[in-house]
């Protein structure tokens, strides 16, 4: 990943709202198309100049070759804000990221995030390295903004069952349970991705364990949309036990 540095100069007399109101909404267009990662972008103002700090997934993310029609329609309307078109500058490295997958196409994929990620939730499945957004066919909506908030929710789940205490329970439910409406809206949007790349692309299911039942039990269980066997011999990445390649389902023994 890398950071970057959007600055906006003003080319005639205008107002911070309305400043703000256009550089949030490109923001917000540049993120749901997958060319800047995480939810937090601080903008600094100095002498009428207003500078952004995003992170991105690839040097090349904010080129315009990436952007979608939402983009180039924000992009257009900053001028009636009196904004001219962001100057981009690349800043660096970001040391705290994951790295962007190198495969110009992955064999399959999977769609996998938990409550530290900033990064894509669609992973390579041979590298587990996130994969840009913006390299999908871009969907009916225009972008991707019903892949990011279920990633959101996933999150915000998964942090709750981590370090949560009055709900930590409800939100392991909902993590594990292959019937709730998290992971329906998750394992939808896995098919759709699979539809519109032609890619195998699998969903994580989340597995806790009940403290009722037997480690061996928890080994021996099946895939629960099919029933059938699903247990690697070797894990992937360390983290995957489970794979059904009939029902694309991953999962995990409990840590």
């Amino acid at each position: 990943m890398f950071t970057a540095e959007l600055t906006f100069e003003c080319y005639q007399d205008t107002t911070i709202e309305a400043v703000d109101g256009a550089i949030t909404q490109l923001i917000d267009a540049l993120r749901y198309n997958g060319q800047i990662l995480g939810r937090e972008f601080p903008t600094s103002i100095d002498d009428g100049v207003f500078i952004t700090r995003v992170v991105c997934p690839e040097e090349e993310s904010l080129h315009p070759r990436h952007h979608s029609s939402i983009v180039e329609k924000c992009l257009q309307t900053l001028s009636e804000a009196g904004l001219l078109a962001p100057k981009i500058r690349l800043t660096g490295m970001d040391l705290h990221s994951d790295n962007t997958d190198p495969c110009q196409q992955p064999e399959w994929q999977v769609l996998y995030t938990h409550y530290l990620s900033t990064c894509s939730p669609l992973r390579c499945g041979e590298h587990l390295a996130p994969i840009p957004l913006y390299k999908l066919p871009t969907p009916k909506a225009n972008d991707h903004q019903a892949l990011l908030r279920w990633q959101v929710d996933w999150s915000s789940t998964d942090e709750l069952q981590m370090h949560g205490t009055t709900l930590q329970q409800a939100c392991s439910d909902v993590l594990t349970d292959i019937n709730s409406p998290l992971n329906n809206t998750g394992w939808q949007l896995a098919k759709d991705i699979e539809q519109q790349t032609n890619t195998p692309t699998y969903y994580y299911l989340y597995h806790l364990a009940d403290a009722a039942k037997q480690t061996d039990e928890t080994e021996q269980r099946c895939c629960p949309s099919c029933n059938g066997e699903w247990k690697l011999t070797t894990p992937l990445h360390g983290i995957f036990d489970f794979k059904c390649d009939p029902c694309r389902l991953l999962s995990n023994l409990p840590w």
